[in-house]
């Protein structure tokens, strides 16, 4: 069965789908001795070439990671300034490339989903989806009934509505405040910018949860750990796909692994 050229690459894990439209746009595939161009269908019959190198149509064995983020890691490859990049402290690939689960701003930290998988990032990411993204959120100050049910019930923002999906009290001391809330979708710091519209401070943002899979306890900043068979079939029936036959435990142990406990015990949920 015939793919696009861009779907079928990232399913082989050379990318996501976005890079892998920029190396066609470059010239730098070829399908059958010619240039590839965007909307070209591809089969395993097809020989296909990336920068002069074949692909193989054999099914890579995927690999899925969750990846605690900590705050001050940018999430590009590579940053002119010299900041620390999240892919640094992923484990080394041959013939494959890591793809982001979407993104968090240098400021935020929490859970990062990466895969190999470039069709089921691009399916998990896709705004037709909505998955939820849930974040312990430490805020300034007192945060009275009105405003809380303002932001459930909807906040005009620059780029349109936005609210979030639910929100609970998770406890705090002095000036400081705990909330768990949960949006539905990925424009660019929109928890931030929610409270920010109603004149709320956040002090510290985390992301605890992105669809079925969770930030657990057991996981310190800075440090990933393969996702385990149930947890990958939940991301690929979240991104409405079948799991491929490489949706297989690794077996490996936690990449510098250790514990730290998450912030906050919910209250209650309006």
């Amino acid at each position: 069965m015939a793919d696009r050229l861009q779907k079928y690459l990232a399913a082989r894990g050379l990318g996501s789908r976005r890079e892998i439209e920029g190396w066609i746009e470059r010239g730098e595939i070829q399908v059958n001795g010619r240039v590839a161009k965007l909307g070209d269908q591809v089969d395993s019959g097809d020989t296909i070439l990336v920068r002069g190198k074949p692909v193989k149509s054999d099914e890579r064995a995927h690999r899925w990671v969750a990846y605690h983020k900590p705050e001050g890691e940018i999430c590009t490859r590579s940053d002119p300034e010299g900041r620390s990049s999240v892919f640094a402290s992923l484990p080394r690939l041959r013939g494959q490339r890591w793809v982001s689960v979407g993104r968090l701003d240098l400021n935020t930290s929490g859970l990062l989903l990466f895969t190999t998988d470039g069709g089921l990032a691009h399916g998990l990411m896709h705004p037709s989806r909505g998955l939820e993204r849930e974040y312990a959120v430490r805020v300034l100050g007192e945060v009275p009934e009105e405003i809380q049910h303002s932001l459930l019930r909807g906040v005009e923002l620059e780029d349109g509505l936005a609210r979030f999906e639910s929100l609970a009290e998770a406890g705090g001391e002095g000036a400081n405040h705990w909330f768990h809330v949960t949006v539905s979708e990925g424009r660019n710091r929109l928890v931030r910018r929610l409270w920010d519209a109603v004149g709320v401070t956040v002090s510290r943002l985390i992301r605890i949860r992105y669809g079925p899979v969770d930030l657990g306890r057991g996981l310190k900043a800075g440090h990933f750990r393969d996702l385990d068979p149930r947890e990958v079939r939940a991301l690929y029936t979240a991104a409405e796909m079948s799991p491929p036959r490489s949706a297989r435990p690794t077996g490996k142990r936690p990449g510098r692994g250790g514990s730290r406990p998450a912030p906050g015990k919910p209250r209650r949920t309006r």
